[in-house]
This record gives structure tokens, sequence and C-alpha cells, in this order.
């Protein structure tokens, strides 16, 4: 079923009972026949001031109702999906609305100064709608919605900071992304075959899920998982505090009792098991817990399968540049175990010459099959991240693995990461693991420090009480090479990350700088 996003929508809104929650945000419930009438106005209104088809709508947006809508509205007018960190300033977010061309920009009232700034500046904008009373009024205007000519070429961007330089537009087509996210199927199964099993099971209260998207929605993670509850007929809940609160997630699975979860690794996943642990809620509606976009440490999954045995967690390899690399799946069966991630049938790992690896080897992973377009306005950045390998066309996004013989693969990191100490390559990502294996850690980042005598030295700043530098050098010791055990540590109440958990090297770095000094 390639179909584009905005067909499928709204395909779905007709046939969902309209009395079932669409969006649960704290007391705010939106049920699906509003919703459904509250996206079709909103994408009238874009239309109306002037975006057209392929035209983008930038979303400067916490999570919430509004961004849901927004992203549904968009795909209903054949608009494209802008993802805006809202950590973004100045400048930064110039860039992103200017780079992007964007016509409609939706924004949170924080954001307003800054947008009234920006707007004379943005040539391509029609129309800036900030959440609130005018948000409110073009949603429940009633401005009809003329039928478009969906199309699976349709578009959709994810923005991604990456490690350097300004954010790039990753170009998605919406019908290879519908594929990717499962084709309107559970979590495992194949792609149903037409629209019209998709509607005859939501007709029949079939595959319906309720899902608790912890993530910023502006991210990756918690955008798709967004996009698949609500593409199923199902309903998504989301938090009202702008930080995650652990609490707070589970006291919306006591009230809402979701089903499926969205995390972020251990960012999410340890904060919200020391919540358990201490008798804060309970987890035990849920079915699945979904991660994708950094590590996820063996013993916090058993730690969460303790509380929910029945639970399955699903480990999804994956980036902004490529989806469906492969998943871990963590059950009571297989509790603790490391991570080994089954390759998706398109995964290899090539080395530097984009060849691919034999096993035991440690490569790049490579996707072929249904990929991004590219890199929005960036011709060169998309040829060396989608290059043709033996004739085929792979997206090879930067992703460090090792093939094991069994044919699964051990993530080991970002390569441009990796730091290079007396002649040894060291991946972060497998420090930080070894880290956090101590108890008394809660949360590590490994980086490389230039060093006289080695060249880069593996230093690391942990969140950790109780246990001190040497402790924690001599138990990385116990379970990696001894050239791979940070030379310093520096201890602090809280590790760097950004709102959706990843790393913030660039922060840890200058912590460690100062406390050098």
């Amino acid at each position: 079923m390639h179909v584009s996003l905005g067909e499928v929508f709204t395909a779905v809104g007709t046939v969902v009972p309209p009395g079932e929650a669409a969006l649960i945000h704290g007391d705010r419930v939106t049920r699906w026949g509003d919703f459904d009438r509250r996206t079709d106005a909103l994408a009238a209104t874009f239309l109306a001031a002037g975006a057209r088809a392929g035209g983008k709508v930038a979303h400067l947006l916490r999570n919430g109702p509004a961004y849901a809508e927004t992203v549904v509205a968009t795909a209903k007018a054949r608009l494209v999906h802008v993802n805006v960190n809202y950590r973004y300033t100045g400048e930064e977010l110039f860039y992103i609305l200017d780079n992007s061309d964007a016509a409609v920009v939706v924004f949170d009232p924080e954001f307003a100064e800054v947008m009234a700034a920006l707007a004379p500046r943005l040539p391509h904008l029609k129309l800036a709608l900030e959440v609130g009373d005018a948000f409110k009024a073009a949603a429940e205007s009633g401005l009809p919605l003329e039928p478009q000519h969906h199309s699976r070429d349709d578009q959709l961007f994810i923005y991604t900071g990456g490690t350097t330089g300004y954010p790039k537009g990753v170009m998605w087509a919406q019908g290879d992304l519908w594929l990717l996210m499962g084709g309107g199927a559970p979590i495992g199964a194949p792609p149903l075959d037409s629209l019209d099993t998709l509607l005859g099971l939501i007709r029949a209260g079939e595959g319906r899920t309720r899902s608790l998207i912890l993530p910023p929605q502006m991210h990756g993670t918690g955008l798709l998982t967004t996009l698949s509850a609500l593409a199923r007929g199902g309903s998504v809940v989301t938090l009202p505090s702008p930080g995650f609160s652990p609490l707070e997630a589970l006291a919306a699975c006591a009230a809402h009792s979701p089903d499926s979860m969205a995390i972020v690794g251990d960012a999410f996943a340890r904060p919200l098991l020391t919540a358990l642990d201490q008798g804060a809620g309970s987890i035990a509606s849920l079915r699945t817990i979904v991660s994708s976009g950094t590590m996820w440490s063996p013993e916090v999954k058993a730690g969460l399968l303790r509380h929910n045995p029945d639970v399955v967690l699903l480990d999804a390899l994956s980036s902004s540049e490529s989806l469906g690399i492969g998943v871990a799946v963590s059950s009571a069966a297989n509790a603790g175990e490391a991570a080994r991630f089954t390759a998706g049938t398109e995964t290899i790992v090539v080395d530097d010459a984009l060849r691919p690896v034999a096993p035991g080897e440690v490569g790049r992973l490579a996707r072929g099959g249904m990929n991004p377009i590219g890199y929005w306005k960036d011709p060169a950045r998309s040829a060396a991240t989608f290059p043709v390998i033996e004739g085929k066309r792979y997206s090879v996004a930067g992703d460090f693995a090792r093939l094991e013989a069994d044919g699964s693969i051990t993530l080991l990191g970002r390569g441009s990461h990796c730091i290079n100490t007396g002649g040894e390559k060291v991946f972060p990502e497998e420090v930080e693991e070894a880290l956090k294996t101590h108890a008394a850690v809660d949360d590590a980042l490994v980086f490389g420090v230039a060093d006289a005598r080695w060249g880069q030295a593996v230093t690391a700043v942990v969140a950790a009480s109780g246990a001190g530098e040497g402790e924690l050098i001599a138990h990385v010791r116990t379970r990696l090479a001894p050239y791979k055990a940070p030379k310093r540590i520096v201890v602090v109440g809280q590790v760097p990350r950004a709102p959706n958990g990843k790393a913030d090297y660039a922060r840890a770095k200058e912590i460690a700088a100062m406390s050098a000094a």
C-alpha cells in the first residue's frame, strides 16, 4: 500500500468513531470527530493564506495537541512538514525557517517575540499562526478543505542537527515513509495490502493503539510514533510539562492506560525505572515500549521487565536518514542480554571503500531500498550520504557496527564521535554503556580530549553518587580493554542532554574543560 500520509489521514478520519479519543494532553481530550474537522479547517486555512502543494509548514511547537493537529493538517493539504528544534535561538531559528522556504509557521506563544522579529526576513512566509486564540479560530472556522490530489511522492521533511554545521532537511517521500512506519499494520506484521483493508480494521475496532509519546514530537522518534498511532485510528497521549517527568509519565499511565510508549534510550528509561523502583506507579498497561535514536542499556531493559514481564521492548536502529536498519527485541525470555540487532533485509555493513565487510569486522551501517530523496538544497551532502554501492542506492548515515558471525549486528556508535587514543579507536557509546553498569552511575557521556601523549584522551562526564573517579575507571577496566577506560572522569549532578534524550557532547566537553581549569 504505497500511499501518502495525507490520503491516509483524509480517509481514516471518516471511519474512526467520532467520540473516540484522538489526542490526550493532561485533562484535555480531543475526540476524533473534532480532530478530523479541526485538521480539515487548518489545512484549508494554510491553503487560503497562499500556501501551495509542496509548500513548507514549520512546526515551532512543544509536545501537545497543536503539533499533532498541525502535522496532520499539513499532510491533508499536500504541504510539507518541517520540524523546528524549539531550543534554537535567533539566527539558528532564522536559518531553518529560511532554508526550508517556510510558507507557514505555527508556533507556541513563548516564541511570539522571536517570530515577530524574524517574520519580515522570511520571503516565502504567507502565514504565522500563534497557538492560542488565532489557532483556535482557524481550527474551529469550519473552512472546507477541497479534495486534494494526493500522491505517494508528497514529501515530509525531518531536519536533523547532525554533529557539525547547520541542520539538514532530510526529504522523505510520504509513500516510502508510510511503508517504513509499518503501512498500517501492527508492529512486526507486514504492511497492509490496501487502504481499504486498514479502514476495515478500524471499523472493526482492530489495530488501534493508545501511545504515550515521551520524546519531543519535533524529533524523529516522537514524530513518527505520533503519526503511526493516529494513522491507525488510535490515540496519542502527551505530557503537559515542558520537560520530561517520570512521575508525570507514570501518572499518565495510571490515568489513560496506554498500551504503547515511545522513549529515547536511557535518558527516559532510567529515570522511569528509578521512579518505578521507588513505588511511584505502574507500567502494567503497556504491551510495547519503543526506543530509537540512542543506546538503551540491557540492565535498564531488565529493570523495566521486572515491573511488567509481559511488555516487549523494541530497540529500533534508525536515524533521520535511514529507517528500519535493524531491531533488537527484549522480553522476559532474554532480559539483561546485550542488544544484538537483527538486520533489516536491506541492511549491510561496509568499510571505508564501501565494500561489504566480513563477519567479525567493523564498518558503517548502510541501508538500501526505500531511503530519503536526499538533503534539501544540499546535493553534495546528499551524494556523500546516499551513495550507489554495486549499482544500488544506499543510506550511509555514519553509524558504526560490527557484523557478527550469525548475521546480527552490534551497534558501536557514531563515527563522528570516535576517539583515536594512542592509535586505537574507541567508540564513546561502548564506554558509556560500561560505565552505566556500575550501580552508582545514572548516566554518562564519553568523548575525546586533545592530549599530548595519546592524541586524544578518553574522558567522561558521569552522573553518579557514592562512587569516585578511581572506582569508576577500575570498573570499566573489568568490562573493556584497558585502553578504552577513561583517563579522567568528571562527576556531575546531571549529564547534559537535549530534550529528546540525545547527548550534548559539546556541553559535556565544556564541563570537563572548566573542571580542569
